[in-house]
């Protein structure tokens, strides 16, 4: 894993599109990590890049909060999925957050993404809510967390 620079912004861009196409298909509007702006992100050092050799293979967009850190996103190309690599960021942002001095690692995803939420469940992941998305009418997000603190 390594963090985003600039340089890296086109295939960010490209890796996001392709892995969200399904779902683009299915809510019929691209889901919101494929419409963000990602040069801040970079800027603020919350991309990490997950690459085989010299092929982007995954991405996790994590933001630090005084007491969490929130995955924004998650995303595997689609020539590598199947390869757990979902769970190798996901562990990646536990790692993290514990770095940080964090107890928790939150997450929100679309309730129709039921396979993603099935998957966050099976890994640890809570539900704590719905609620309304604030830029996508009738569009339903669901709230997760994990702890993540080591046992004292």
């Amino acid at each position: 894993m390594r963090l985003a620079s600039p340089d890296d912004l086109a295939a960010i861009v490209a890796l996001t599109t392709d892995a969200y196409a399904p779902y683009t298909a299915l809510f019929g509007a691209p889901p919101i990590p494929v419409t963000e702006d990602y040069v801040p992100r970079i800027e603020r050092g919350e991309v990490w890049l997950l690459e085989d050799g010299s092929d982007l293979a995954g991405l996790l967009v994590l933001e630090q909060h005084e007491d969490h850190a929130m995955i924004f996103s998650v995303a595997v190309s689609p020539a590598f999925q199947g390869r757990k690599l979902g769970i190798a960021l996901l562990n990646f942002a536990d790692d993290q957050t514990r770095s940080w001095g964090l107890p928790e690692v939150r997450l929100y995803t679309n309730s129709r993404m039921e396979r993603n939420i099935a998957l966050y469940a099976a890994y640890g992941y809570q539900e704590t809510g719905r609620r309304a998305n604030p830029y996508r009418p009738g569009w339903i997000l669901v709230d997760m967390v994990k702890p993540v603190a080591e046992a004292a």
